[in-house]
């Protein structure tokens, strides 16, 4: 490759000085060849401790993933886009990549069929798509370690044992949603290109297509996805040379046109169908733009969870490796590209009201692989005393880090996000039983725990969460809630109406503005929220007082026991 600097093959454990050059595309090229069995191992086990922790959350699936779920039964059904038949095609989810997978796991019969054992596959097929996803993250850290270190299987079994440890990658990978794919190809990208350094093949075509089709699959996955289509042209602009900028320049085209054409096509097609170029949903949780700020509170709280000891160590450990001659720096920074990307975009988006870190999932599997190459590299390539000094820093701040997140591992396992089995029992199935016990025909329903609710419901389905309700998405992103409520009041004019708690208070469905529009409660909450009923929808008023004191007990059954009963299947 021209203007490229030739340097002697690294060796990876040699203890002796190596070539100062080592930022060139060809970098530890000639690769030793070595048995898979250490690595295949180190994945196997890795994976056997994610699943375990991950058995842990039982058969917790957040309920927002439902709602894709729901997409998933529609299109399968030839229905179209849309949350449940005689809707309008919104685009209340923000995952079609991953939407489409669930649609393939249906049509294979997979996904939304039968119980296994007693559990939904609606349970199973998510999570054994997640488990899929870790264990091709885990391979792709083996893949890239094993072209720039000797012992591999070291780094893949360290990112095995701090992704097992670690309860935001964990429950988010089980959670239903699309973190696995968007972690997966995240990790892909990162192998992809650091093979493309290590073979001398940066600026060839395949690199360049790949890196621009994953960039594309994780912008579908996640919005944010889309930060990695940065990735491969900042890698090409880092490592650029004196006589090769018209050779990158065209790479960096092709690359970015693998990746902007299609997305290009996408957001055409979302327009044309859904009137809107960004989800339904982007809108009806009103992002800000980015502030320094919110860019600083919200990566702190991050690194407070990792640990700062270890977050400091770990910083280190990159940055020596990444300046220090002997050290295969475009390969490395082929990881701490997307790495630094993905943490930059999780900085940007406002908190998720999910918790747990919901969108730093891909920054877990990049951050591991990136410490265990350097510190592995750095050990290999140094005497006893670095390797000694290594050891024992990783391994305090390990266990300081482990220590302090222990606490709050527990808790979650305890009472995980909003499972999709407790909204089944609370509102799904709570709903269709005031409908049956009062008669009532054609009803339907407001409220804002909307994916168990579509899977199980015979009403009408209404977001009070905006997420698939394009007129109450914009009036929540105004932060005009009488729009809101003149549009739900005057033109859905739902039956049935469930406020409780922030979305009482966000949207004024209060108990005296619900009385005053004709609604009649069915089950009061503590904090003025609950179940109402329109009052001119009753035929039967002599079955309130007996529907009200079935509620009673009702509801609370459904909270406390809820959780595992889960009748999906609709």
């Amino acid at each position: 490759m021209s203007g490229a600097t030739t340097s002697a093959p690294e060796i990876p454990g040699q203890s002796t000085p190596q070539p100062a050059d080592v930022t060139s595309d060809t970098s530890n090229s000639h690769t030793p060849k070595r048995s898979w069995w250490a690595d295949g191992a180190a994945v196997a086990a890795g994976g056997a401790l994610i699943a375990l922790h991950g058995s842990l959350l039982g058969r917790w699936v957040v309920d927002d993933a439902a709602i894709t779920f729901a997409y998933a039964r529609s299109i399968d059904e030839g229905l179209g886009p849309v949350q449940q038949a005689g809707a309008a095609p919104v685009e209340g989810y923000s995952n079609p990549a991953w939407l489409g997978l669930l649609v393939v796991g249906r049509r294979l019969g997979l996904f939304d069929h039968r119980a296994v054992l007693g559990v939904p596959d609606l349970i199973l097929f998510p999570k054994a798509l997640g488990m899929l996803c870790a264990l091709g993250v885990l391979i792709a850290i083996a893949c890239a370690a094993r072209r720039l270190v000797t012992r591999s299987w070291l780094v893949t079994a360290g990112a095995g044992v701090l992704l097992g440890a670690n309860i935001s990658f964990v429950a988010w990978m089980f959670s239903g949603l699309e973190n696995p794919l968007y972690a997966c190809v995240a990790t892909v990208l990162a192998a992809t290109l650091v093979r493309a350094v290590t073979t001398g093949d940066l600026l060839g075509r395949w690199p360049a297509v790949a890196s621009g089709l994953l960039a594309l699959v994780a912008a579908l996955t996640r919005p944010d996805g889309a930060v990695l289509a940065g990735v491969y042209p900042l890698l090409l602009l880092l490592t650029l040379r004196r006589g090769q900028l018209g050779p990158r320049a065209r790479a960096a085209a092709l690359g970015t046109a693998a990746f902007a054409v299609p997305y290009a096509l996408f957001i055409a097609w979302r327009h044309l169908v859904f009137g809107r170029f960004v989800p339904n949903t982007a809108v009806a949780k009103a992002q800000e733009l980015p502030d320094a700020e919110l860019f600083g509170r919200t990566t702190g709280e991050l690194l407070t969870f990792a640990g700062w000891p270890l977050v400091l160590v770990a910083a280190a450990l990159i940055g020596i490796a990444l300046t220090r001659p002997g050290m295969p720096r475009a390969a490395l920074g082929a990881v701490a590209l997307p790495l630094a990307l993905t943490l930059c975009a999780f900085g940007i988006l406002e908190p998720d009201w999910m918790g747990m870190y919901r969108f730093a999932t891909p920054v877990w599997p990049l951050g591991v692989l990136a410490l265990g190459l350097a510190a592995v590299g750095l050990a290999e390539r140094g005497g006893p005393r670095p390797r000694a000094f290594i050891a024992a820093a990783l391994s305090a701040t390990l266990l300081l880090s482990w220590s302090a997140q222990g606490e709050r591992a527990a808790a979650f396992r305890a009472e995980p996000t909003l499972p999709m089995c407790l909204v089944v029992n609370r509102d799904g199935v709570m709903f269709n039983e005031y409908a049956d016990r009062l008669g009532t025909r054609d009803a339907s329903v407001l409220l804002p725990s909307l994916g168990g609710t579509l899977l199980t419901s015979d009403l009408k389905v209404y977001d009070l969460a905006g997420l698939t309700e394009p007129t109450i998405a914009d009036a929540l992103a105004a932060g005009d809630a009488e729009r809101l409520r003149r549009y739900a009041f005057q033109e859905l004019r739902p039956t049935f109406v469930h406020a409780v708690g922030v979305w009482a208070r966000k949207t004024g469905m209060t108990e005296r503005r619900l009385t005053a529009e004709g609604y009649l409660p069915l089950y009061r909450t503590a904090d003025g929220g609950g179940d109402w009923v329109r009052a001119d929808a009753v035929a039967h008023p002599e079955r309130l007082g007996p529907l009200r004191a079935w509620a009673a007990r009702a509801v609370p059954d459904a909270y406390e026991n809820g959780r595992e009963r889960c009748p999906t299947h609709h």
